[in-house]
């Protein structure tokens, strides 16, 4: 495990850090290349980035502060600002909350964007679970004898002497990267609004449900634990899109359309 990759004087790199500016600033590339190709500037691609780095960095970390409300709530500022503390679905919620926002006020459809978010989110998990498994953050799953199973006693939250586990993170990066690829071809196609990213949440919310079951979270309600819930939720939500999109026309290049507007106006 490496989670700290090298030091400059006092200060140190944390990988995790350095696999979350990458989760940013990898998919902003893949936004630029969907989104130009449906007329949009390449320039509102990297503020889409930016607001959904806002979002979801704030999500995530206002997330974990709930769910960990008795341990957070003595020391707001310093879990608010500090280094740890962050949930992925809180992530997802914040970076969505901001990205239409800032859609609308920029006048570009919704639906596109949220098809060109959906295949850049997907890697942006697979490559922060990089980070996962490099800090050995605790998101290992179970104890396990499989030959590929591993321990990660230097990780920030060590596992015991000896104790293999499930490598979790590194089967989910596996699996976001093939959502990725799938999602990435869909979106480089003329498709309705929301289409795609109707696919992400069913995909993305199959998946974590799966991989749960390997994982050391505690169980919830009828034997399942929270994030496979939330996952359920996902899934359902996305089937509802699916069904509700799938008929309606596709997105004209955006360029296209507001010229045909601008002629209708005359």
């Amino acid at each position: 495990m490496y989670p700290v990759l090298f030091h400059i004087g006092s200060h140190a790199f944390y990988s995790f850090g350095l696999m979350a500016a990458l989760a940013l600033i990898v998919p902003a590339y893949f936004v630029w290349r969907i989104l130009r190709r449906h007329g949009v500037g390449g320039d509102f691609a990297y503020e889409l980035i930016f607001a959904a780095g806002i979002g979801g960095f704030g999500g995530a970390r206002l997330y974990w502060i709930l769910q960990h409300w008795g341990e957070a709530r003595g020391h707001l500022l310093s879990t608010a600002f500090g280094g740890f503390g962050l949930t992925w679905y809180g992530g997802l919620i914040g970076g969505f909350i901001f990205v239409v926002a800032w859609s609308l006020f920029r006048k570009v459809p919704v639906g596109l964007v949220a098809n060109a978010m959906g295949p850049a989110v997907a890697l942006g998990y697979a490559i922060g679970r990089i980070g996962c498994q490099l800090s050995g953050d605790g998101d290992y799953g179970k104890p396990s004898t499989l030959p590929w199973a591993m321990g990660y006693p230097h990780g920030t939250v060590p596992t015991p002497p000896g104790v293999r586990v499930q490598p979790t993170p590194v089967y989910e990066t596996i699996a976001m990267v093939i959502v990725f690829y799938i999602l990435y071809r869909m979106a480089k196609r003329a498709q309705p609004g929301w289409y795609v990213f109707a696919w992400f949440l069913i995909l993305a919310g199959s998946e974590r449900f799966l991989v749960e079951f390997l994982r050391r979270n505690p169980v919830w309600e009828l034997g399942l634990t929270a994030p496979q819930w939330i996952s359920l939720g996902s899934i359902l939500v996305g089937g509802i899109l699916v069904l509700a999109t799938r008929r309606n026309p596709v997105l004209e290049p955006v360029a296209r359309g507001r010229a045909a507007r601008r002629a209708e106006a005359r």
